[in-house]
């Protein structure tokens, strides 16, 4: 249980950073921003991982929450990534 409260205060943290990373700037902006960008996907990762952490019980007892979602895009991402860098 202590594990699974530490990877949900993780989340929480990753996205209270993402809205204050993008706070105040326009889209264009952002996409043209390596520092923010990254900052934002590292974060997004974060949250991915976490979520696959946490155990199938506490999903299903809160299946209102995406999590198979939120786990895919931390997939979407890195293959992303690692398909631009190859």
């Amino acid at each position: 249980m202590r594990e699974s409260i530490l990877l949900l205060k993780d989340i929480l943290e990753a996205i209270s950073a993402i809205e204050r990373f993008v706070e105040g700037i326009s889209f264009e902006d952002f996409k043209t921003n390596d520092e923010k960008s990254s900052a934002v996907i590292r974060k997004f990762e974060i949250i991915g991982e976490a979520t696959k952490g946490l155990p199938e019980d506490l999903k299903e007892k809160h299946q209102e929450i995406p999590w198979k979602e939120m786990a895919g895009f931390r997939d979407k991402l890195i293959h992303f990534y690692s398909a631009l860098s190859g």
